[in-house]
């Protein structure tokens, strides 16, 4: 079964200074929970392009993410490459420029490699990006 997550968050700055915190793989342990950040693979066309591969290790996990789409100012995506127990992970995160900043919307979908697990693990990432998104705000 396809599980779904979706957090909202707000910030008053523009939509690219967001966009340019995601697209910074250091800088994510400086806002967000997680711990450390390794470039794994360099995209095609920049270092951290698509296709690149970004490490991210928090406690005891290592999260092997692809960068799928890059819209500049707009759109930020990524696939789980490995790293947790789950099947056709892909997050998009939409940013939607307003008169007083930008409105963040991170979302994504994925299915659970155990079956009877998939309830918990959107509720234990729908927790965790919920934090991510509230860094990201305050950063920015």
């Amino acid at each position: 079964m396809v599980q779904r997550i979706s957090v909202r968050g707000r910030t008053s700055a523009p939509a690219d200074t967001v966009y340019a915190l995601l697209r910074d793989g250091a800088s994510w342990p400086t806002w967000s929970p997680l711990g450390s950040f390794e470039l794994v693979s360099e995209g095609k066309d920049e270092p951290e392009g698509v296709g690149a591969v970004r490490l991210f290790k928090t406690g005891g996990f290592r999260s092997y993410e692809k960068i799928v789409a890059l819209e500049p100012g707009r759109r930020f995506g990524y696939a789980l490459e490995h790293g947790l127990p789950l099947r056709d992970y892909v997050a998009y995160v939409d940013l939607s420029p307003r008169d007083d900043g930008t409105d963040i919307h991170w979302h994504s979908t994925f299915r659970a490699k155990i079956p009877g697990t998939g309830w918990f693990y959107r509720w234990f990432l729908g927790r965790f990006i919920g934090r991510v998104v509230a860094g990201l705000a305050t950063a920015s």
